[in-house]
């Protein structure tokens, strides 16, 4: 079968987390049984060997160059053209600032040759290369990371959202927007039961198909001997918003009690591109943050507890995934563990659940006084990713679908 697969993020190296570790390991997988033409965009910090090496994991890789940035005069005017789109066709900004007119051609003439059976878009951001017609010649497929209408509702309704007034506008726009989208797709993929369930409201007829992220078991080996202490850790790309929201929420509302009951405890905020924001927090006592680290298993497994403090953001985690794979202890919100079925019924405990100051509080001391406790939610956690959550399992599911017509 030949697989067309849009993806504007360039999808290399996995490590980087976000959209490019799920894009890249369901490539990876259909690509042995597959012919896949992958079709990205370089930015500015994407090496040669890099492409060189994303080129290894596909037949064939068609790259466009990232539609520049323009001036600061020339952003404020782009801005504005964008808003205003926006609101007369309905396709938001975030998806016009990556959109190249030239890869929209490649893929136009592609489809119109017959070269490709199936067409998958990697994240709805790559929906816009897809035309309503296409459905009458082949499949289409869109994996949708999270619902973009469901985050900003959610970031409304927390209150961390940047600009509230934009995004009070924005809200029933991104409503019409994601109903007009789906439309579009034979089928749809989501990663968890909650995205599903608020997509089904815009189609009830579509099918869509849950299909959860996994974890590099390789990259992310479980811990071989308990580090003890008082060693907290996130981990997470922190120019993303729901990021900073969790590590300021968590620094300013939970750490400081901790350190009441433990002086010693330390909190290392561990990903790339900290915002000022960010960086701010290290004036804090205990608080490092350490920016692009070469392992982020280095530090789960120096960690005695993973904490997972989202107030916003929907879909699956891969920060919760790799931390339980590593071996750590996870205390984590509703947000943190969407998804995922770790308490609850006759099911074993595989992290603790917490959404306020207090239970944090709570969860992270039971886990600094009781070693025995730490390694029964390690373990659990780790049988259970093994068990539900690699990425061969999300790949063979992935192909059914992109073979089922």
């Amino acid at each position: 079968m030949k697989i067309l697969m849009l993806s504007s993020t360039f999808p290399y190296p996995p490590t980087r987390g976000g959209t490019q570790v799920r894009t890249f390991h369901l490539l990876k997988y259909l690509s042995q049984h597959h012919t896949i033409t992958l079709v990205t965009q370089r930015e500015p910090d994407v090496t040669d060997s890099e492409i060189l090496q994303l080129r290894d994991s596909v037949e064939h890789l068609v790259l466009f160059n990232r539609p520049p940035d323009l001036g600061a005069t020339g952003k404020i005017l782009q801005k504005m053209q964008r808003f205003i789109t926006f609101l007369q066709n309905g396709t938001p900004p975030s998806v016009l600032n990556r959109y190249s007119g030239e890869m929209q051609n490649w893929v136009d003439l592609l489809v119109q040759t017959s070269k490709c059976d199936v067409i998958t878009c990697e994240h709805s951001v790559n929906e816009i290369y897809v035309r309503s017609h296409f459905q009458k010649q082949l499949k289409t497929v869109v994996n949708v990371h999270s619902s973009v209408y469901g985050t900003c509702r959610n970031q409304l309704e927390t209150g961390i959202s940047e600009n509230r007034l934009r995004d009070i506008i924005y809200l029933p726009l991104l409503r019409r927007y994601e109903q007009r989208y789906c439309s579009k797709f034979s089928s749809i993929v989501v990663t968890t039961e909650e995205d599903k369930a608020q997509l089904q409201k815009f189609k009830p007829d579509s099918e869509i198909t849950v299909i959860p992220n996994g974890v590099d078991l390789v990259s992310f080996p479980n811990r071989t001997a308990n580090p003890g202490g008082h060693r907290l850790v996130f981990i997470g790309a922190m120019d993303n918003l729901a990021n900073i929201d969790a590590v300021c929420f968590f620094s300013n509302k939970v750490l400081p009690e901790i350190r009441k009951l433990y002086p010693a405890t330390t909190f290392d905020i561990v990903g790339s591109h900290p915002t000022p924001k960010v960086l701010a927090l290290q004036e804090k006592p205990g608080i490092t943050v350490t920016g692009r680290v070469p392992s982020m298993a280095e530090y789960l497994h120096k960690a005695t507890v993973c904490v997972v403090p989202m107030r916003t953001g929907f879909g699956i985690k891969n920060k919760t995934l790799e931390a339980m794979a590593a071996g750590v202890p996870v205390v984590a919100s509703d947000r943190g563990l969407e998804g995922l079925a770790v308490d609850g019924g006759d099911l074993p405990l595989r992290a603790f659940r917490a959404n306020q100051p207090a239970e944090y509080i709570t969860a992270i001391s039971q886990l600094f006084e009781n070693p025995q406790l730490q390694f029964e939610l390690s373990d659990n956690a780790r049988q259970f990713v093994e068990k539900e959550f690699t990425w061969e399992s999300a790949g063979k599911r992935y192909e059914e679908v992109c073979l089922y017509r």
